[in-house]
């Protein structure tokens, strides 16, 4: 494998609105993320992703993007970013942006343009379609709900948008298109952006014929991502994407990917792939539902370490996948991934181990590192996100009280990763002297940054060293390259593997269950790394002939005697 300057690093999600505020406003700003670089350093993070800070109305929280060379003034200034930019390079990080290629805002010139002359050049930015006998063109439902077409005012015509419809998709058929797009990402390139998280990129590639599908719900709709699914062609815009822009300029990508076909992974992420690493969502699809987040299951244990055994061993076939926890559009992991009685310290260390020291490239979501937890929400109206809105209708629509309809969306809302970071005690756990945006969760008083710089035993600290460990001159290679090697996977309630390269052999190894679990080891330990526990040493481990005794939550990471 040709080796790569981002095969090595830590990332770091920045969600801006919900960061740090600096001016009182009550919504994060680039001031507030340049103040806190230092805090991210020694954290270890290499990689900074930051969600999008363009110009936007701000309908799906800046993924409506109303000028793509403009930020947004609720962050700052172009300026301002600038500053960011060189202060992330003064401290050897790298600085990535979010790229939404599929739609724009409503409000973008292009579609203005678009809507006052229907019939011209900008109207072939998107996809215009007449409706058929009085109705829309086709019988998609967009992801927030609702068609996925939206009526042009005075026209018969109608415009089709995955998202909102204050989202209109955009149409990558089109050339001169394609190239205003291309323009537009290398000149963040040529500014020293590093990269980006490119959202919803297999959205990109349409069936062009819109067939109607089977309906899947009473609606008379069908989800709009299985019309995705029967386009073909898509690596053809993937390949000359890459070719005009990051291939140019070395840049790191990691694609947001669903609805990628069989067979297509080497494609994607392989030594040619389009794009650096993708994001790894094969736990996260374990809670999904059939019809939506009232009906979706709870990650069952065997379940979740069976998928991300199965997606490990495949990866590392092709190429490097990027492993999350939690992420924007995720509920907080500690909430979703652990029972009610891992949900604490301990639990939170383990989860976190279990995940940096996979094979692939780390991401890290603001809040992560101190095991920042779902938030309580009372009411619909205390939630920002217009997903979650639509879920809570479907809900009541199915059939749910109003208690339970609240209880699903305050298990799986997205808003659950937006509360703000919780920096300390203080009012508003330190993110503005304002009034936030959203609200703060609860429990800040508990879990916060400053009470975890100051025990030794935190979260935050933990992560320190986890990072750490990772990045350590002694075994990083064997954590960037080394094979991932499941192990006791038949054991109830044991998730490890093994890291191993022509020299060395790492265990990880952690007990998710309520009670204490033993296993014996295959090899002879040379070290304990790693643990969240107390008084675990190697000699702990020889005296016990092998077998060690796990606490409920308990997670360790051993260097092991290395034989062939």
């Amino acid at each position: 494998m040709e080796r790569k300057w981002w095969h090595d690093k830590v990332a770091y999600q920045i969600y801006p609105k919900s960061f740090l505020d600096t001016n009182g406003d009550g919504i994060g700003d680039l001031r507030g993320i340049i103040s806190k670089l230092d805090y991210l350093k020694k954290l270890g993070i290499d990689i900074i992703w930051l969600s999008p800070i363009y110009k936007s109305p701000f309908v799906d929280q800046g993924y409506d993007i109303a000028d793509y060379y403009a930020i947004a003034k609720e962050f700052g200034t172009m300026e301002e970013f600038e500053e960011l930019l060189a202060e992330t390079k003064k401290r050897d990080m790298y600085l990535i942006m979010d790229l939404v290629l599929n739609h724009c805002s409503d409000k973008h010139e292009w579609f203005q343009n678009a809507l006052n002359d229907p019939e011209g050049e900008y109207a072939d930015y998107f996809y215009f379609r007449k409706g058929k006998n009085g109705n829309p063109p086709s019988n998609y439902r967009s992801y927030f709900g609702g068609s996925c077409w939206e009526p042009v005012k005075g026209t018969d015509l109608y415009y089709f948008h995955m998202f909102s419809k204050e989202q209109p998709d955009l149409n990558w058929e089109n050339p001169k298109l394609r190239q205003k797009l291309y323009d537009m990402i290398n000149w963040w390139l040529e500014k020293g952006v590093s990269g980006f998280r490119i959202d919803a990129i297999i959205n990109i590639k349409k069936n062009l014929e819109f067939p109607d599908l089977k309906p899947d719900g009473k609606d008379g709709l069908a989800e709009c991502w299985k019309m995705i699914e029967s386009a073909d062609g898509i690596g053809e815009f993937l390949e000359e994407l890459k070719n005009h822009t990051f291939q140019k300029h070395d840049a790191f990508t990691v694609a947001e990917v669903f609805n990628m076909k069989d067979g297509e992974l080497a494609r994607f992420i392989g030594e040619d792939g389009y794009f650096s690493t993708i994001f790894d969502f094969s736990a996260h699809c374990l809670s999904e539902g059939k019809h939506g987040w009232y009906d979706a299951p709870d990650v069952d244990f065997k379940t979740w370490r069976k998928t991300v055994i199965a997606s490990q061993i495949e990866v590392q076939k092709y190429g490097f996948e990027a492993n999350i926890i939690e992420n924007h559009d995720e509920p907080r992991g500690v909430s979703r991934f652990l029972p009610k009685y891992a949900a604490n310290a301990a639990g939170t260390k383990m989860l976190g181990t279990v995940s940096i020291l996979l094979r692939g490239i780390p991401f890290i979501y603001q809040g992560q590192e101190i095991g920042m937890q779902n938030a309580v929400w009372n009411r619909i109206e205390e939630y920002d996100d217009i997903n979650t809105k639509d879920q809570y209708n479907i809900a009541r629509k199915a059939g749910l009280t109003e208690q339970e309809a609240l209880e699903v969306c305050s298990k799986m809302s997205r808003d659950n990763a937006r509360t703000p970071m919780q920096w300390s005690s203080q009012k508003n756990a330190g993110f503005t002297t304002g009034t936030p945006w959203l609200k703060v969760n609860l429990d800040y008083k508990k879990i916060n940054v400053e009470n975890q710089e100051n025990d030794p035993d935190s979260v935050l600290n933990y992560y320190r060293k986890l990072v750490g460990v990772r990045k350590s001159a002694e075994y990083k290679e064997v954590f960037t390259y080394g094979k991932f090697v499941p192990v006791y996977e038949k054991t109830e309630t044991i998730m490890a593997y093994y890291r191993i390269n022509e020299k060395d052999r790492i265990l990880v190894a952690a007990n998710f269950g309520k009670e204490a679990a033993e296993i014996k080891l295959e090899y002879p330990v040379k070290r304990v790394i790693l643990s969240n526990q107390e008084n675990v040493s190697a000699e702990k481990i020889r005296n016990s002939e092998l077998v060690i005794r796990m606490e409920s939550c308990e997670v360790i990471v051993l260097e092991c005697e290395y034989t062939v």
